[in-house]
Parts: structure tokens; C-alpha cells; sequence
């Protein structure tokens, strides 16, 4: 029976750590690696007198995100 729990405990470790690396590498990335991120997610504005992404369409758009 311990061996069954300490099997999941440290995958559960190991998959907080692989996080915390990750969140370290994006942190110490420079900026030019996380613009290109970016820009390439972020859609582009259409053409026309349609839709306009707007910054305080931005701003409400960042106080959504979880």
C-alpha cells in the first residue's frame, strides 16, 4: 500500500517542478522569445469598418482572463 502512494506523490512532484521550471524559462526569456509568442496569438485586425480591437477593448479583455 505505500508504495501505491508514493508512486502518484512523486509524479505530482516532478509535474510541479517540470511547472515551476517553466515558469522560471519564461520568466528569464528574453523579450524578443516571448514577443514573437505574442504577436504570433494575438489575431489580426480585420479590414473594413468592421470589428476594431481597441485598448479599452484590450483592457477588458485582460481583466477577464483568469
Amino acid at each position: 500500500m505505500a508504495e501505491q502512494t508514493k508512486i502518484p506523490r512523486r509524479s505530482f512532484f516532478a509535474g510541479l517542478g517540470l511547472v515551476a521550471a517553466a515558469g522560471v524559462a519564461a520568466k528569464l526569456a528574453p523579450e524578443s522569445a516571448t514577443s514573437v509568442l505574442t504577436n504570433a496569438i494575438s489575431p489580426q485586425e480585420p479590414e473594413g469598418d468592421s470589428y476594431r480591437l481597441t485598448e479599452h477593448i484590450k483592457k477588458y479583455y485582460r481583466t477577464t482572463t483568469i
